[in-house]
């Protein structure tokens, strides 16, 4: 349940080995400077925060995670919803969710909860992660443009239209900072393969405001001088009152840093042919935003981007996450002086890019030409990202998901009469299947899907169809794969209608999960050992005793 990779991958380290992690570790230390204060800072925390938990949340993923490359950190999947906690419960309200989150994560490790991304619909990650894209984009349109806007309304369209209100004050010299941002990070690639585009854009555009002394916001004006070490562990004050208050945003951390870190150890799986251990990784998970809160920084989770950075330059054990957290450090330590002449344009810049990988437009655009579930809760969980809050999204969207698929499974669930002849169920190695008539005093259902709680009214439908009262009735079971609780009721109302019209009531065909269910619920004992036969040849005969008052 608990066996991180960490102590797995050093059984057989290698020199070589040990220098490709050194290398990738720095340069993903490096790529992740700039994401780090931008995530922080859209956040409404202060940049330092960000490089905080970029380097203590980094560290522990790597030391307790359940995989072997993954790199942990802040990430715009968490902007949103830290953003909300922020504005209503402070910073020390987030350190708070950001601690109780931990703590879930580490049960849902230790009750086997890793498999949790395969219940979450592909549409309805899409639909919030494209939905927290468009939040992020509209987050950073007043340091994008420049616009002097003293109080940002936190409602969607309410912040569109003061952008639109105060779009005559906008700063030519920030939307061009902002444009050449994203220019060079889409470019960078093209040309120096290496050096990641983010970091490029930083060093030059900051570089370019400094020398031209342009008039734009930096980091350093709005923030002042940022700390030049690492916080003293602290946790607030907390009542069993702010643990109720702050449960619900600590839940919606919790499942989103499980998502998040889940689909990004699978992503890298697929890069490394390698398998992570998706217990650990939710446990591992959990310490980091524990960690993370202790020093007074914000959740975090498996970044992908970083993750697939870490690979693509050689990284393949956690020693690259433990070596990139020490990176990160050094700047803080050695270098964060020069972090205030970043111009909050470039940083908006950066984000504008992330938001625009984050959207998912493609997969969006995919699922818009599926079915008609697959576009509703698309849609459903799109919008209610961006005009509710992520917690109702994911809610209503899981549930919404739940509905469709019993509607789904319902519509594949069918019972029919069969008509005047049968074919048995068993069949000897030299001999087809024979077909036999059925008795004009017998009545065979034949139930085809799974029998729960969105299908059992095929049984009262079927049981109007039907004028004629037979002596037996037989159930055919050969088709069902599985019965829930509604089901087994729906089994026994059956036979208790079948008692009260004299009628004898013979099962057949069942399968382990059906039979076993009807073992637990009495229903095998009460129906009765001597009517339940493992094919309609044996049934039939069943029923020719019953006539004969056998």
């Amino acid at each position: 349940m608990f066996a991180p990779k960490l102590f797995t991958c050093l059984k057989d380290y290698s020199r070589q080995q040990f220098i490709s992690d050194c290398i990738a570790g720095m340069i993903v230390g490096v790529v992740a400077i700039p994401l780090a204060i931008a995530f922080a800072i859209a956040s409404g925390v202060t940049p330092d925060k960000g490089l905080v938990t970029a380097i203590i949340a980094g560290f522990v993923v790597s030391v307790l995670g359940g995989s072997r490359v993954q790199i942990g950190g802040p990430t715009g999947a968490f902007v949103v919803i830290v953003y909300g906690i922020v504005q209503k419960y402070g910073v020390d309200g987030l350190i708070i969710a950001s601690f109780l989150a931990g703590i879930l994560l580490i049960i849902m490790g230790v009750a086997k909860f890793g498999t949790i991304v395969k219940f979450i619909p592909h549409s309805v990650i899409v639909g919030f992660t494209s939905g927290i894209a468009a939040l992020i984009f509209s987050s950073q349109i007043k340091d994008f443009l420049g616009l002097k806007i003293d109080k940002i309304p936190p409602e969607f369209l309410e912040k569109w239209r003061v952008f639109f209100a105060q779009g005559n004050t906008f700063n030519p010299s920030a939307l061009c900072l902002g444009l050449l941002t994203i220019l060079i990070i889409a470019l960078g690639p093209k040309y120096l393969k290496r050096v990641p585009g983010a970091l490029i854009a930083l060093l030059l555009v900051s570089g370019l405001a400094a020398v031209f002394h342009l008039p734009v916001e930096t980091i350093g004006t709005r923030f002042g001088d940022l700390p030049h070490s690492l916080p003293l562990p602290h946790i607030p004050a907390v009542s069993l009152s702010k643990i109720h208050e702050l449960f619900h945003p600590a839940f919606t951390i919790a499942i989103l840093g499980a998502i998040e870190s889940l689909l990004s150890a699978i992503v890298s799986d697929g890069m490394i042919g390698g398998r992570h251990r998706s217990n650990t990784e939710l446990i591992g998970q959990g310490f980091a935003n524990i960690g993370s809160a202790l020093f007074g920084g914000i959740p975090a989770t498996g970044a992908i981007a970083r993750t697939v950075t870490n690979i693509k330059n050689g990284g393949r054990t956690p020693v690259a996450g433990i070596v990139h957290s020490l990176t990160l450090l050094i700047i803080m330590l050695f270098f964060g002086a020069m972090i205030k002449f970043v111009p909050l344009a470039c940083l908006a810049g950066i984000l504008v890019v992330v938001a625009y990988h984050m959207s998912e437009w493609r997969s969006f655009r995919e699922l818009l030409q599926g079915s008609w579930g697959a576009r509703l809760v698309l849609l459903t969980t799109f919008l209610v990202t961006i005009f509710v809050d992520l917690n109702a999204a994911i809610e209503i969207g899981v549930v919404l998901s739940a509905f469709i698929f019993m509607k789904r499974m319902s519509d594949v669930t069918s019972i029919k009469l069969v008509a005047k002849e049968i074919e048995d169920d068993e069949k000897g190695e030299d001999r087809p299947l024979s077909a036999f008539t059925i008795p004009l005093y017998v009545q065979v259902y034949e139930i085809n899907g799974p029998l729960f709680f969105g299908a059992v009214n095929r049984f009262d439908e079927i049981d109007r169809q039907v004028n004629a009262r037979p002596r037996v009735r037989i159930l055919r079971f050969r088709d069902v794969p599985l019965i829930d609780s509604t089901g087994l009721h729906a089994i026994k109302a059956f036979y208790e209608k079948c008692r009260r019209e004299n009628i004898h009531l013979i099962i057949t065909g069942l399968h382990i999960q059906p039979l076993n269910e009807m073992v637990k619920a009495r229903l095998y004992e009460l129906i009765g050992e001597h009517n339940v036969f493992s094919s309609m040849k044996e049934a039939v005969h069943r029923a020719q005793e019953v006539m004969l008052g056998k």
